[in-house]
Formats: C-alpha cells, sequence, structure tokens
C-alpha cells in the first residue's frame, strides 16, 4: 500500500458521460414524484418544476465546467472553495460530502434498490422463512446494507474494473428509462386526463413553503451533475473532458427525467400518485398489468445499482484530497499497490452508508440530503467571479455572469422556503456541515 501514491489519468468521455449520468439518474427519479404531488397536488406544476430543475443543473454544470477545467484534481468543491476562498469552507464541503453528500445517496439507492427488489417479490420473505423472525422494514435494510457490502467491494479493485462495470449499468438504466417512456406512451394504458383535475396553485406564502421542499428534492434527484469534478485527477486531457461531459450528461438527463415523470402522470391516477415512494413499479403495473409490474420493478431495483455505484467511484477522491493536504486522517490518502484506488476511504464511505441505513426513515434521509448537497455548490460558484476577476480562467464557459446568478439565487431561495416548510432536517444539515470546524483547526493544528 502507498501512502503517497498518485491517480492516474485513465478516463476517457464516454467512461465519465456514463459516471456523471450515472450518479445523476438514481434513486431521487424513481421515488421522489409521488413525495412532490403530495407536497403540490398539482401534476402541470410538478412537471415545471421538473425542467427548472434541470436548468438549474444544466447553470451548475457550465459553471462547475469551468472550475473543473480550471482545477483538474479529484475532490470536486472541497478543491474549488479551498483554492479560490480558504480552506476551512473547503474542508467544511469535504466533511459534509463524508457524512452526506456520498454516503446519503449510496444509501438512499440502497434503499430504493430493496424497496423496488421487495415490490417485485412481496412474498421473499416467505420464501426465505424469515417473516416471523423479523420485521418488514428491517429486511429491507438488511438487503440494502448487503448490496452496499458488495459494491464497496467491487469498487475497491481498481477504478477500471468498477468503470467497465459502471458503463455496462448505465447502459441498462438508460435503456430500461427510454424503454419505459416509449412503450408506455404507444402502447401503455393511461390517461392524458391525469393532468386535468389537480388542486390549482395560488401565490399566498404558504404556496410557496411546500416548492421550495419540492424543489429540494427534484434538485437531489438532479444531484451528480458535477460528479466529473470529483475524479478530475483520472480523466484524460481534463480541460475538455469535465466541461463537455457535465454539460452533455445534464442535457441528457433534464429531456430523460421531464418525459418519464410525463409517463408516470399519464399512467397514474392523481389520488394514487401521492406520497407512493414505488413509482416506478405503480405506473408500470397500471400501463401494463402485473406481470409487468413485476419485471420493471425488479429492472428498476438493479438499475439502481448504476448511481450506488458511481457514488462509491466518487466519493473516496475528496477524502484522498483532503488527505494529501493534510485535512483529513491520513488513511483516507492511501492508495492500493495493486489496484490503484483509496481503498481505506472507500471502505470508511461503505460503513458511513450503512449507518445511514439504519438511521431515519427514507423521506427524512432524502430532506436532510437535499439540503446538505445545496450548500456548497453555490459557495464553488460564487468562485467564478472571484476567478474571471483573477483573470486566471483558463477556460472561459459561456453564459458568465447570468449563468452564476441564476444558480445562485435559485440555490439560496431553495434553502431558505425548505428550510422554513421542515426546520428540523434543514437545522440538523447546517449542524453536521458546522460539527467539521473543530477537526478543521485540529487538523490544521498537526499541519504546523
Amino acid at each position: 500500500m502507498e501512502l503517497n501514491g498518485k491517480l492516474e489519468r485513465k478516463l476517457g468521455l464516454f467512461p465519465v458521460v456514463n459516471i456523471v449520468v450515472a450518479n445523476i439518474v438514481g434513486a431521487g427519479i424513481f421515488t421522489t414524484t409521488g413525495y412532490l404531488m403530495g407536497y403540490l397536488g398539482n401534476a402541470w406544476l410538478m412537471l415545471i418544476l421538473w425542467i427548472i430543475g434541470g436548468l438549474i443543473a444544466f447553470c451548475g454544470a457550465l459553471s462547475f465546467g469551468e472550475l473543473g477545467a480550471n482545477f483538474p484534481e479529484a475532490g470536486g468543491e472541497y478543491i474549488f472553495i479551498s483554492k479560490l476562498f480558504h480552506p476551512l469552507p473547503g474542508f467544511l464541503s469535504g466533511w459534509l460530502s463524508l457524512i452526506v453528500g456520498f454516503s446519503a445517496p449510496i444509501a438512499a439507492s440502497a434503499i430504493g434498490f430493496s424497496k423496488y427488489f421487495v415490490w417485485a417479490f412481496p412474498d421473499i420473505q416467505t420464501w426465505l422463512l424469515t417473516d416471523r423472525i423479523i420485521s418488514n422494514d428491517l429486511f429491507s435494510k438488511i438487503l440494502a446494507i448487503l448490496i452496499i457490502i458488495i459494491f464497496t467491494f467491487i469498487h475497491s479493485r481498481g477504478i477500471i474494473f468498477g468503470a467497465k462495470i459502471q458503463n455496462w449499468l448505465t447502459i441498462l438504466k438508460i435503456v430500461l428509462i427510454v424503454g419505459l417512456i416509449a412503450t408506455g406512451f404507444t402502447i401503455g394504458n393511461g390517461s392524458i386526463d391525469n393532468l386535468t383535475g389537480n388542486s390549482l396553485f395560488s401565490y399566498g406564502f404558504k404556496d410557496w413553503k411546500p416548492i421550495g421542499l419540492s424543489l429540494l428534492f427534484v434538485m437531489f434527484a438532479y444531484s451528480g451533475w458535477n460528479a466529473a469534478t470529483y475524479i478530475g485527477s483520472e480523466i484524460k486531457n481534463p480541460a475538455k473532458i469535465i466541461p463537455r461531459s457535465l454539460l452533455i450528461s445534464t442535457g441528457i438527463v433534464l429531456v430523460l427525467y421531464f418525459l418519464l415523470n410525463l409517463f408516470f402522470v399519464y399512467a397514474i391516477p392523481p389520488e394514487k400518485i401521492i406520497d407512493e415512494p414505488e413509482i416506478g413499479g405503480l405506473a408500470a403495473g397500471l400501463a401494463f398489468g402485473k406481470t409487468a409490474e413485476t419485471v420493471i420493478s425488479l429492472l428498476i431495483s438493479f438499475a439502481l445499482f448504476s448511481s450506488l455505484s458511481s457514488s462509491i467511484i466518487l466519493g473516496p477522491r475528496v477524502y484522498y484530497s483532503m488527505a494529501k493536504q493534510g485535512y483529513f486522517f491520513s488513511f483516507a490518502a492511501k492508495i492500493h499497490s495493486r489496484f490503484g484506488v483509496p481503498y481505506a476511504s472507500v471502505l470508511v464511505q461503505g460503513l458511513l452508508a450503512i449507518v445511514m441505513v439504519l438511521s431515519g426513515t427514507f423521506e427524512q434521509i432524502l430532506i436532510y440530503m437535499g439540503f446538505s448537497l445545496g450548500i456548497f455548490p453555490i459557495i464553488a460558484v460564487l468562485g467564478i467571479f472571484k476567478l474571471r476577476k483573477s483573470g486566471k480562467s483558463t477556460l472561459k464557459m459561456p453564459g458568465y455572469p447570468y449563468v452564476q446568478i441564476i444558480f445562485i439565487l435559485s440555490g439560496i431561495l431553495m434553502l431558505i422556503l425548505s428550510f422554513l416548510e421542515r426546520p428540523y432536517e434543514s437545522l440538523v444539515a447546517i449542524l453536521t456541515a458546522l460539527s467539521g470546524i473543530p477537526f478543521f483547526y485540529w487538523f490544521k493544528r498537526k499541519l504546523n
């Protein structure tokens, strides 16, 4: 094992796009639509929010494309904020990535897998003779933990091996989504009337708060649009590939998300869609019948492996960068002598994801995670102004400064409205970030 080993530039555009798409398209799109309809009660408003969320993510991708080209290193926001502002907020972004940014999405994808798997095989506990020993909820969590363990092992065996598996998983996921959309509108049962008859939106403040919370869920589903910047040290020609991969991936996902949600609303009557987490399985059952519901639920459960897998690839590269600079435990910088991955970081992240699975409800994890993930990208995008002012930007992406202003203002508004609607989960997210402050000064004192 090497403490001072280096990550090698091995990844081209196709695998990077695959990793970014896989990181975006995860549990969020297959689980949040029912919650959104519960908050909003209006299908058209929900569909509009999916478009708005995609445009915000695209603004973020333009900004992070420029940042990633100028700082082509592993670490994402941690590197950008540390170099453009100060190591403390940079450290806190990495700290939040460790606890929430990647561990929580891994947990959410694993839970999403178990929910869809059990939806496909509702009698599985009876078959395994566990129905009288453990509850359904505990069985679902055990299944989720088992999947985390399997993929943690896979990605401790090297980036090329992991990327090959990642490519196939992402292709499966995209084929499934495109197939579901195409067949759903051509031969599936449904009604365009499901788009009408919903509650109307009023412009009172009480209606804006759930919109903020809903947009938080939407942005969680889009989270990962910045994924290429976390593996900058392993990308060939990063100045070209990082911005291209972010823009291509975000554009693809925006179109897929809108059409998939349109299919959900088309297939499911409004009264059945509200607060339904297994939205994909329900839509398939109503559109194609019970057999298709089982098959597609099973395929969705396996498709969620792709996002879980990509998060396990990306997260450890942040902790690796922090440790290399002395702002994290030294074990995180250890590179396996044979497989060339930060193996200790991979294992620690897996353990944190397991803890996340065992704590809180699925909805609470989504809100906590969504709020947490919205904080530091705003600060990173603010860094574009400082980078441009210094005259040191080696790649200037189009849209400046309007793209950055849209991203920053929409992000701040979303956080404020979400805090007012769900203060408990939001406050826990803020305290989680601030809990890293004493650790930062402890690591800093060790450096001096």
